[in-house]
């Protein structure tokens, strides 16, 4: 599967992230009980943040298949939290619900997103904080090269911190 990604557009995408982060599958997004309006100020809110950024992947034909976040993890999400490293780049992802789930399409959007966050060269490591229940993407995780640290209390959550370097990833991808 080869993806290529593109800018969100809060306006225009915001119907389509609405039905994929309101859905059950989405619950660990915690945006369950989002109406689209509010999908759509925490998007364009995203826009306007020089340190955090949201980009749709999208399929072969063009069409949206998943959502990535990046953001700038001493600015973002953890501050306090742990000491960025210079390089460091936070990541989060979406893959939309589905009737016809296609093998191995969740591995590839996750091996995807980290060579695309990869693919700038200032980027050495990739840090993400799911939330401690959430064992299908630590899985996901670990397959890609991923590394626990230590649990962390987000006001949100309990997270799992997790890191891994750009040889890490390399590899992972590669046995």
């Amino acid at each position: 599967m080869t993806f290529t990604f593109r800018p969100l557009d809060p306006l225009r995408d915001a119907e389509l992230l609405h039905s994929w982060v309101t859905h059950p599958k989405a619950a660990f997004w915690m945006m369950r009980d989002a109406r689209l309006e509010d999908v759509e100020r925490a998007y364009r809110d995203i826009a306007a943040d020089e340190h955090h950024h949201a980009l749709l992947g999208l399929d072969e034909q063009g069409r949206p298949a998943f959502l990535m976040e990046k953001y700038d993890p001493a600015h973002r999400e953890l501050v306090g939290l742990y000491e960025p490293l210079p390089g460091d780049i936070g990541m989060h992802f979406l893959t939309p619900p589905t009737d016809t789930p296609v093998r191995g399409f969740t591995r590839a959007v996750i091996t995807a997103v980290m060579a695309h966050l990869f693919e700038d060269p200032a980027v050495r490591r990739v840090v993400v904080e799911p939330d401690v229940a959430n064992k299908a993407v630590h899985a996901l995780n670990a397959a890609v090269g991923f590394v626990p640290e230590r649990e962390i209390r987000k006001p949100e959550k309990a997270a799992l911190l997790s890191f891994c370097t750009r040889e890490q990833f390399q590899k992972a991808v590669l046995v």
